[in-house]
């Protein structure tokens, strides 16, 4: 029997945040109004599977409370979407060949909607019943040409897509001549894709205001289309791009109505990769640099007011532990509760506020 084999017949128990001493020094949180100071971050969940490289990505709150999030490995290996629940703090497999799905979101039907990526991914948008685990493809082309590899995406209060489209991996050709972010609405039968916006330069995280005023957008340049596993030491130096957060307005159509604001700039640091919003609009980023890697907490105009630190500050070296990758909140008993995805993991931790899920009313 193969390993993978063995892994998807088991049920993987929860462990405790004491389970893992570098959690326990990590230093407290900031901004009381978000985050108690003395708040933990539970671990629930690491990799065991046989799989290279990669991070899990993606956490999504299905309508019964649990949390559906993707493990992306590198290369030929299969990526996973796995489900924890909260009720019983275990973690099943609900597919064990994700098409290196990326960004995880339910919509108010409890249908499960994925960004799958390139590296031998889908790069496609897609449907799954999670009663019946098909997966439908809702779209993988804008003006025929395909995407380069969708990453995350949010649901508008009228039900619509919207995704952003980078590419960090993978030898497949890209297409398109932008990296840009796209939405997604019924049409006849089928589905129409509309460009909201190639005004930046590698677009990652995206979140929607609770109005749905305003289109949040994660500017995360690595400066390359591939990365190289183990790095190729004669390849050119790689000169990373733009790292910013940026705030688009949007109009009564849900377009682009206007210039974009620049709300975080992380400059030389590496930058944010998915966020969320709680009901008050702040937007909770997942903040990579390794010199103060966890979430950062902001408000509408740009400010900070929290940090949870995910990893020990000023890490150095190319073993960097605790870098965070996107977030949720859970609903009901836990609509103060925030899911995060760091390093092959996943934890949570409470607030003192609620999130905001676009189909909870």
């Amino acid at each position: 029997m193969r390993p993978l084999d063995i892994f998807l017949g088991l049920v993987l128990a929860s462990c405790l945040l004491w389970a893992n001493p570098v959690l326990a020094e990590l230093p407290p949180p900031t901004g009381d109004a978000i985050v108690a100071r003395d708040a933990k971050l539970e671990l629930l969940f690491t990799r065991s599977a046989p799989i290279k490289g990669g991070l899990t990505e993606g956490p999504a709150v299905a309508p019964d409370g649990s949390i559906y999030f993707s493990d992306i490995p590198f290369g030929s290996d299969k990526g996973m979407i796995l489900r924890f629940d909260p009720k019983t703090k275990q973690t099943t497999v609900f597919t064990d060949d994700s098409y290196k799905s990326n960004g995880l979101k339910f919509n108010a039907r409890g249908e499960l909607f994925a960004c799958e990526g390139s590296d031998e991914g889908g790069r496609a948008v897609v449907r799954w019943d999670v009663k019946t685990k098909t997966r439908t493809v809702i779209a993988d082309k804008y003006m025929g040409k395909r995407f380069n590899a969708p990453n995350d995406l949010v649901f508008d209060a009228q039900g619509r897509i919207y995704f952003s489209d980078p590419r960090y991996l993978g030898t497949e050709r890209r297409e398109l001549d932008h990296r840009a972010v796209y939405r997604i609405e019924p049409e006849g039968n089928g589905y129409k894709v509309t460009e909201v916006t190639h005004d930046v330069s590698k677009p990652n995280g995206i979140a929607l205001s609770p109005d749905g005023k305003t289109m949040y957008l994660a500017d995360h340049d690595n400066g390359t289309d591939r990365i190289i596993v183990p790095p190729d030491p004669n390849a050119p130096k790689v000169v990373p791009g733009a790292m910013k957060v940026y705030a688009f307005p949007l109009g009564a159509n849900g377009l682009v109505a206007g210039d974009r604001k620049i709300l975080v700039d992380f400059k030389d640091q590496a930058g944010c990769d998915g966020m969320t919003v709680d009901a008050k609009g702040n937007i909770y980023l997942t903040a990579r640099s390794p010199k103060r890697p966890g979430v950062l907490v902001i408000d509408p105009k740009g400010d900070e007011v929290a940090f949870i630190p995910t990893g020990m500050p000023d890490q150095n070296g190319d073993k960097l532990e605790g870098i965070p990758s996107n977030v949720t909140f859970g609903i009901g008993a836990e609509k103060n509760v925030l899911y995060v995805t760091i390093d092959v993991s996943l934890y949570r931790i409470p607030l003192k506020v609620n999130g905001f899920v676009s189909w909870v009313r």
